[in-house]
């Protein structure tokens, strides 16, 4: 295949080493780009976790397929910009290796949360956990936008203290567990355990297909 409106670096080592390293939480494989916005929810999980990079035109098990067409370029460009909100700038950049393309998309970790479309189209936050892409509960976005600064220094109130002690016990809470350990109504314990995510006492974590609610690590 010809790319005609794109200059190839002919730099296979590199390519080769990523692949070595297989897929994790900062790289994915992708065989072709053929619907943009889900591979919107690859570059909002990247940029909402460290930031990360694709390698398109690589299989699963690591083989070099080649792109396909130049319309890969574009569907990237458009699934950052379109589907994205806000809209991300990730870098493209392609290597000629033996005769097939690989296009390396590096993207940036952002600073606030991003969105992405699901199959109903309904904007939803992405995280990358391993080596997949994991929807963000609304909860967890609702930490992410808190913002709270961290103090040094923690007072907390005897139901705070309580609700610390019991998470710490189980290791792993839901909110319903919370709720109903501390008798509170739903929405107290949400606020109470966004308040305590903010000053990064509490931390979400994906635990067996699920996320949970643990201790920090300090």
């Amino acid at each position: 295949m010809e790319i005609k409106n794109f200059r190839a670096i002919h730099d296979k080592e590199l390519i080769y080493e990523l692949i070595e390293e297989g897929e994790h939480v900062c790289q994915d494989f992708k065989f072709s780009i053929s619907d943009s916005r889900k591979i919107a929810r690859s570059i909002a999980a990247f940029a909402n976790n460290q930031g990360g990079r694709l390698l398109v035109g690589v299989k699963d098990n690591g083989n070099i397929a080649g792109i396909r067409s130049e319309e890969e370029f574009y569907m990237i460009e458009q699934a950052a910009e379109m589907y994205c909100k806000p809209a991300q700038k990730v870098k493209q950049t392609l290597y000629s290796i033996d005769g097939k393309y690989v296009l390396l998309v590096s993207i940036a970790k952002s600073s606030i949360p991003v969105m992405a479309q699901d199959d109903n189209r309904r904007w939803l936050p992405y995280y990358r956990i391993a080596d997949e892409n994991i929807q963000v509960p609304e909860l967890m976005l609702k930490v992410w936008k808190a913002s709270k600064k961290r103090h040094s220094v923690f007072s907390f109130s005897d139901s705070e203290t309580k609700m610390l002690s019991y998470i710490s016990r189980v290791e792993y809470a839901t909110v319903e567990g919370i709720a109903k350990e501390m008798h509170m109504s739903l929405s107290s314990t949400e606020d109470a355990v966004v308040s305590l995510c903010s000053m990064g006492v509490l931390q979400f974590v994906y635990h067996e297909g699920e996320w949970r609610i643990s201790a920090a690590e300090q």
